[in-house]
């Protein structure tokens, strides 16, 4: 467990926001997590550069969520630093074609001034519920469309709290892949290259596609968002509906009866509710059809406390 006396440190590089034993379940979208030893939510890069500097110095490990979706944050909570790049993190600029986003600006607000300023490219990410930086972390998409498509550079903070842009390339994108998962690093602000369209057009298909999301997911209960992703040729959603599991329930966590790759929480389910529900969807598609099922999610911390 991390004393108090860290905390005068944290406060030496001006760090305001530092809390100790937070409840992850605060901070995530399915509202699920045990404690972290240490949260903190700058404001600033020199906050974050700070924060980075200090886990260094004490030998702490890193965690990084934005808004705590894609993340499922174990019942034991999390040890070290946990890093929230949040509202608190999110300058914005429009500059002529492109849009530059500090990390922790949520994708859905980028792409819907993107649209408002009637600029084409960013549409797909105004159904995907996380933060610019999550979103380059993990080459978010939607809709036949992913981020490397639009990304220009990054720049990307290493644990020594040393700062470098990344071009596109360095990145090597793949589905629901960059580098920064075998790599660990903090993207710090994005670059996006986008194109001259018809606001009025655009903001139409945002319309359009935002009614069928009401219609098809389960937004009016806490989720993370698409649990696995899609295995080659078909959808998650569809193998796991095909195998009888839509509506499976486990503790208060249940396959969602309106769109099976999404696993809601009824208010009360643990972590362990959901990795039961995520390994029997696994095992049960694995048995019927062959099929691997790889999950989307990040599985951050601990089952028990290790305190």
């Amino acid at each position: 467990m991390v004393s108090e006396t860290i905390l005068p440190v944290f406060s030496s590089y001006g760090i305001e926001d530092v809390r100790l034993n937070e409840s992850m379940a605060k901070h995530t979208t399915w509202r699920i997590g045990g404690p972290a030893d240490v949260l903190v939510i700058p404001k600033s890069e020199q906050e974050l550069q700070g924060t980075v500097r200090v886990a260094h110095d004490y030998g702490l490990p890193v965690t990084v969520i934005g808004r705590g979706s894609n993340a499922l944050v174990l019942d034991g909570g999390i040890r070290g630093v946990v890093i929230k790049l949040h509202d608190e993190f999110a300058d914005i600029q429009v500059e002529g074609n492109s849009v530059v986003a500090m990390s922790g600006r949520s994708y859905v607000s980028a792409a819907n001034i993107a649209v408002r300023s009637g600029l084409s490219g960013l549409e797909f990410a105004t159904g995907i519920p996380g933060t610019v930086g999550g979103a380059v972390m993990m080459n978010a998409g939607a809709y036949g469309r992913e981020t490397c498509e639009v990304l220009e550079w990054a720049d990307v903070m290493d644990l020594n709290g040393d700062t470098r842009r990344f071009t596109n390339e360095e990145f090597r994108f793949g589905y629901r892949y960059s580098t920064l998962k075998d790599h660990p690093g903090i993207v710090v602000r994005a670059k996006f290259s986008l194109t001259s369209g018809d606001r009025d057009s655009l903001i139409a298909q945002v319309r359009q596609w935002s009614t069928r999301r009401v219609e098809t997911q389960p937004l009016s209960l806490p989720n993370c968002g698409s649990v696995f992703r899609n295995p080659e040729g078909t959808h998650a959603g569809h193998l796991i509906e095909a195998a009888g599991l839509k509506g499976f329930r486990k503790g208060g966590a249940q396959i969602s009866e309106k769109h099976a790759n999404f696993i809601v929480n009824h208010g009360d389910a643990k972590a362990e509710d959901v990795l039961w529900l995520i390994r029997h969807a696994q095992n049960t598609i694995r048995e019927r059809y062959g099929v691997e099922m790889e999950t989307e999610v990040r599985v951050l911390g601990e089952q028990t406390s290790g305190r």
